[in-house]
């Protein structure tokens, strides 16, 4: 990749601002978790895997600012809760900081003095920055078993490297596909009302040399009604225990479109974004957006004066409509539930664990 999405430098996290593209690569410097959180908060980071990567670094980047009398497990519990209230539906956030939790908190229980805990943070946030990574390239590579020759690849909202901390869920299996000679052309919803598509796939897949074509949120079903899509894939935000997925609103109805014209409709994630201690998509919160965000464009109000808007950032798309799952650990066919119980033993993780 030519780019990073979010890197650790110095006591600082930066953060290439998503809100900018793509007509300014700009980086954001981030000295506190505060800051961190307001980031995400605001959409200058977001998709699942890179949310958690952030939020992992804004705890080490806090640690690190600290005077060692302020440096205990109460300000360490703060720094994680303000980071894990700002989006509620992607499990990788509470993943990631769970995880920091557990083993800073291990350090404090063992006395270790502060420039131990300072370096404990850093280095596991860093870990899990380079474990993502790693991930998404597994990801991609199983996925693109999937794929067909000359395929014509549709995807909604990005889940891409800019969605991760490099390489991406979806888009990782398009790259790895691609590198096979597979990819005809990525078909790539414009996403409203972020426009992530638009934006932020657009520029990645035009970024690496691979054909896109963007298409507004409503025409995926004429395109599949027409034989102009071979495949569906996106990335998720929550995997219920049961296999239901939370995405980006807009991804059920493209999986009912896909079921309704025999395309297959894919889900690539990491394990970490599955949660077993959810056990149907009926139980996952749903992001309550601001409804302004639906009703300007670009800064300017595109609804009349008075007029009030639903903004739910994602929707559940019920197991029975994913044709597979694709995770680190390969493919996982239906029955869901079987399978993302499988592979979570076999990678000896508990419910709440994670990778």
């Amino acid at each position: 990749m030519s780019f990073e999405t979010v890197r650790l430098a110095g006591d600082a996290v930066e953060l290439l601002d998503q809100r900018r593209l793509p007509e300014d690569e700009r980086y954001l410097r981030l000295e506190t978790a505060e800051e961190v959180a307001r980031a995400i908060e605001e959409m200058a980071v977001r998709g699942a895997p890179a949310i958690g990567v952030t939020a992992a670094f804004g705890v080490a980047v806090e640690l690190a600012r600290l005077p060692d009398a302020e440096l205990n497990e109460e300000a360490l519990e703060r720094t994680v809760e303000r980071l894990r209230g700002t989006r509620p539906t992607a499990v990788n956030l509470a993943w990631a900081l769970e995880r920091m939790s557990r083993a800073l908190r291990a350090e404090f229980s063992a006395g270790a003095p502060p420039a131990r805990v300072r370096a404990r943070s850093r280095e596991l946030a860093q870990r899990i920055c380079e474990q993502d990574r790693a991930t998404c390239r597994a990801i991609g590579e199983a996925g693109a078993e999937l794929v067909s020759r000359s395929a014509r690849v549709l995807t909604h909202c990005n889940a891409g490297a800019l969605a991760t901390a490099g390489y991406g869920t979806a888009l990782g299996v398009v790259r790895s596909a691609s590198r096979r000679g597979k990819i005809r052309t990525v078909l790539a919803c414009e996403t409203r009302p972020f426009l992530q598509g638009a934006r932020l796939t657009a520029w990645e897949l035009a970024r690496d040399g691979i054909p896109v074509t963007l298409i507004t949120d409503s025409m995926g079903g004429a395109l599949m009604a027409r034989g102009e899509v071979d495949l569906a894939i996106v990335g998720a935000d929550r995997i219920a225990a049961n296999g239901d997925v939370a995405n980006k609103i807009g991804t059920y109805s493209l999986a009912v479109l896909a079921r309704e014209h025999g395309i297959p409709f894919y889900v690539a994630a990491p394990l970490s974004t599955v949660d077993p201690d959810t056990p149907s998509g009926d139980m996952i919160p749903i992001e309550q957006r601001a409804s302004e965000e639906v009703l300007t464009l670009a800064g300017r109000r595109i609804a009349p004066p008075g007029v009030e808007a639903l903004h739910p950032a994602f929707d559940v798309t019920p197991a029975r409509y994913v044709s597979a799952i694709v995770t680190e650990r390969g493919v996982i066919e239906p029955p869901l539930a079987e399978g993302l119980a499988r592979q979570l033993s076999e990678a000896g993780l508990e419910a709440g664990e994670g990778t």
